[in-house]
């Protein structure tokens, strides 16, 4: 069940993307009088899944879902047809319009999927707002989970900055961005009344861009283990266990944290059987239970009265120019990734990623928010690797353009077939590479 949610979320994002984007491509083109053959979400070698032709425009979607295409009469494209240019240049072709025209239809698709990443950060912040716990209200420090304790940060501590970067929101995905896409080392922590330095070391950027390690914390909120929701059906339902119940201990073993009840249970055995000692109101209680085969008890640790979450609204004026500082962000976070595997801090192999890779990040669950953040972040992402000077890419169509706006000379349809054919092997060898990451990881 799982493995289809991620299909479903993965396949509407990308069909999102992808109709928008060329319908970026499809619009200019027509308000220039240029004929559109063809309009295809996902690619349709052999046959298609559904067609139908409306006016002079055949409207359908393929079955192979790496993107999508126009067909615009007089250009040549992944379809390699030469059969249409063989002939003299005809009103409605692409080729028979003005450079500035061309260039235009060609920046259609990344100017589209440019706008919509920013739409949608900045729609995410008017309907959701943030919610963040600020560093200087989480009092009790951190909890040092397995990788953190690694490193030398001990659970109380407060971790206050990495490298030049101030942490005033409270979470270590700031620390793990700084030191992946920035190579930053130095963190500042503060325990007790004093402050430390810890220098982190050089493994630990390449070890993060692991898929392995995507999963691992170097430290967490530190949550008493309360109970506020109980999963039906769970152990912990099945058991008795209640909502108000605070844990106390796990087979006379004591437990402070939730983070502890965690740990603990991972370390058993499935299906065995565990006493859990709680406190009641003001009565301790001993509930048994019997451990699930995931090895979970299957409760929601509670956070009312432990932290202060701070929510922030945001006007349709407020949340524009937000949107698009979260935008680029995130995408500098991804240029900086790229400048890091060229240096090899980072490697290729490891964080490179096909569709299996974007799936996954969709996740088992169908949450909205993450829907759409995800679909706003590949947004980005598909408008700067179609703008990449590629021939077969709309960079590289753009590339060309550029060159005889320049020079005034056009290049020759042989020429571009050449090329067209050569960058269409690069992109093929590049989206190979990422499924063969994929499948070897799994």
């Amino acid at each position: 069940m799982q493995v289809l949610v991620m299909i479903a979320q993965l396949t509407l994002s990308l069909s999102i993307l992808v109709v928008l984007h060329e319908l970026g491509h499809f619009f200019p083109a027509k308000w220039f009088g240029c004929r559109v053959e063809k309009f295809y979400l996902f690619f349709d070698p052999y046959f298609s899944l559904f067609k139908k032709k409306i006016g002079e425009t055949e409207w359908g979607v393929g079955w192979l879902p790496l993107g999508g295409y126009v067909k615009i009469s007089g250009m040549i494209d992944e379809s390699m047809d030469m059969e249409q240019m063989a002939g003299p240049p005809q009103p409605h072709e692409f080729r028979s319009k003005p450079a500035w025209q061309r260039l235009i239809i060609m920046l259609g698709g990344v100017t589209v999927n440019f706008i919509l990443g920013f739409l949608i950060f900045a729609g995410m912040l008017f309907y959701w707002g943030t919610d963040v716990i600020r560093t200087e209200d989480a009092v009790q420090g951190i909890y040092a989970e397995e990788l953190g304790e690694l490193y030398g940060l001990q659970t109380g501590d407060r971790v206050l900055a990495i490298d030049d970067v101030e942490l005033t929101e409270f979470g270590d995905q700031t620390v793990r961005a700084e030191v992946l896409f920035n190579a930053a080392r130095n963190l500042k922590v503060r325990r007790g009344s004093e402050d430390l330095a810890i220098v982190l070391p050089d493994s630990l950027q390449r070890n993060l861009g692991k898929e392995s390690y995507k999963n691992r914390r170097l430290y967490s909120l530190p949550l008493v283990p309360l109970i506020d929701s109980l999963i039906p059906e769970s152990p912990a339902d099945s058991a008795g266990l209640r909502k108000g119940d605070l844990i106390l201990a796990l087979n006379n073993v004591p437990v402070a944290y939730h983070q502890d009840v965690v740990k603990y249970v991972a370390a058993l055995e499935p299906r065995g059987l565990l006493n859990v000692t709680a406190l009641r109101g003001s009565d301790t209680v001993q509930v048994p239970l019997l451990l699930s085969n995931q090895k979970t008890i299957g409760y929601g640790p509670s956070l009312d009265g432990q932290y202060t979450i701070t929510h922030q609204d945001y006007s349709v004026a407020e949340a524009i120019p937000a949107g698009i500082a979260s935008g680029l962000d995130k995408l500098a976070k991804q240029g900086q990734a790229v400048t890091q595997m060229f240096r090899r801090n980072i490697d290729a192999g490891d964080s490179v990623g096909s569709f299996i890779s974007m799936g996954k990040a969709f996740g088992g669950v169908w949450n909205w928010q993450s829907f759409w953040g995800l679909t706003g972040l590949l947004s980005l992402i598909l408008a700067v690797m179609n703008i990449l000077p590629i021939p077969a890419l709309d960079g590289g169509h753009v590339m060309f353009l550029l060159y005889e706006v320049v020079t005034g000379r056009k290049p020759s349809d042989k020429f571009m077939q050449y090329a067209t054919t050569f960058g269409f092997g690069i992109v093929l060898m590049l989206m190979a590479f990422a499924l063969y990451n994929d499948i070897r990881k799994l």
